[in-house]
């Protein structure tokens, strides 16, 4: 108080938050991109298990002099799938976003998953493998081939004295006989990508579909199969590839770039090569279907041969051609009798043809005494067409004569 007067914020026109929208503001501001989904390694300290199943730590880092602590919280559903027991002390990975607790004011790291510091770097490497090959186009959908129907030689790749050759021969032997060529091979350990890459080369091209595998295992011992290696490996392989690593809920890179995952190297086998059973099933019934068909089509050409028997027996056969002579003979009469009528038709159309152009020719009446007067070319029909002294040609019935006009005179007459 100065003079009487307040020296509140207010007095300089400073806005009073309240405790919830401080709380709010800080809300907004971590709600960033870079503190969501992200790893964070650290020391886990103060870890507890609470009774609810949901577990709270910290994670803290020193640096000299100086350190940093960060609050952790991994609920029930999430802390439920850890691999192992986090303590504190131990050197861990873990994934998660950075959120506030608004009623607390407080920010922790909401975990979703962790893992043992030198284990996670390996699945961190793993992620980065998938992604270049991904961008390879090695695990495109379109590069997968269908496995042969009936392979005669199945390849395997895996350890000479694991459990999973021991499975892999037996499915074989018992389904569908096939010729088995196994390129041995480390399944674990350091080197073992190497290993695994070049024994599938030494068998591609040699067999009609490849077993990779192994059978389960920890992520250390399925690492080599995640290998970028062993993925390009199986990828430029000629032959259909059948990847089986592990037991069914564990899951390599070399899966991805394989014609065909298995869950296990026993439903590798299964699918590698057909159930003899069920192709003999199979046979049994097409020979049913087929014999049917032929008995069928017996049953049927026996009724045709003894339809056209019964149709060329002797008598048969001699009534049948009378019957068609009878008609044909018959036919013929027809024919004959048609063919007369008409001829007679056409004669007496052409008699009155010719009659009719006999009364209309202009030389029939020279055969009772007329002629025709012609001057040049054109017929005399008026004697006044004609003058004294003109040479004229008489037309009869049997020649012509030339004659001179002494004189024409008029028949009043006519």
């Amino acid at each position: 108080m100065l003079g009487g007067h307040s020296t509140g914020p207010e007095q300089f026109g400073t806005p009073i938050f309240g405790v919830s929208e401080v709380s709010g503001l800080i809300c907004d501001l971590l709600d960033d991109a870079r503190l969501r989904q992200i790893w964070v390694r650290g020391e886990v300290t103060n870890y507890k298990n609470h009774a609810s199943g949901h577990r709270y730590f910290s994670l803290s880092e020193r640096s000299g002099r100086n350190s940093a602590v960060i609050n952790c919280v991994m609920w029930r559903t999430t802390a439920s799938a850890l691999a192992f027991e986090p303590k504190d002390g131990m050197d861990v990975l873990a994934w998660g976003s950075v959120e506030v607790y608004e009623p607390h004011g407080r920010y922790q790291l909401i975990v979703r998953e962790m893992l043992p510091a030198g284990l996670g770097e390996r699945h961190l490497m793993v992620e980065r493998w998938k992604q270049e090959l991904d961008t390879e186009g090695l695990f495109n959908p379109e590069r997968k081939r269908p496995l042969p129907p009936f392979p005669q030689r199945i390849g395997v790749v895996t350890s000479s004295t694991g459990a999973a050759v021991k499975d892999i021969l037996s499915v074989i032997s018992r389904r569908y006989p096939s010729e088995v060529i196994l390129s041995p091979t480390a399944v674990q350990g350091e080197g073992a990508h190497i290993e695994i890459a070049e024994a599938i080369r030494r068998i591609d091209g040699l067999v009609d579909v490849i077993i990779v595998g192994r059978g389960g295992g920890s992520f250390e011992d399925l690492f080599p199969f995640n290998h970028p290696d062993v993925v390009r490996a199986v990828a430029a392989c000629r032959t259909p590839v059948i990847s089986a690593v592990g037991h069914e809920v564990d899951t390599a890179l070399c899966d991805f770039a394989a014609d065909i995952r298995a869950p296990t190297p026993s439903a590798a086998a299964e699918r590698a090569v057909p159930e003899r059973r069920d192709m003999l099933r199979e046979l049994a019934g097409c020979e049913e279907r087929m014999h049917l068909l032929v008995r069928s089509r017996l049953a049927a050409s026996q009724s045709e041969v003894e339809d056209l028997r019964e149709r060329m027996r002797p008598g048969r056969l001699a009534r049948r051609i009378n019957e068609r002579m009878q008609r044909l003979a018959e036919h013929d009469d027809l024919l004959r009798r048609a063919a007369v009528a008409r001829v007679q038709r056409e004669r007496s159309a052409l008699a009155e043809i010719r009659a009719g152009l006999e009364g209309k020719n202009p030389l029939a009446i020279l055969e009772r005494g007329y002629c025709i007067v012609e001057s040049g070319e054109k017929v005399v029909r008026s004697a006044a067409s004609l003058a004294p002294g003109e040479r004229v040609t008489i037309r009869m019935m049997d020649g012509r004569a030339r004659a001179v006009v002494e004189e024409t005179t008029y028949d009043e007459d006519l």
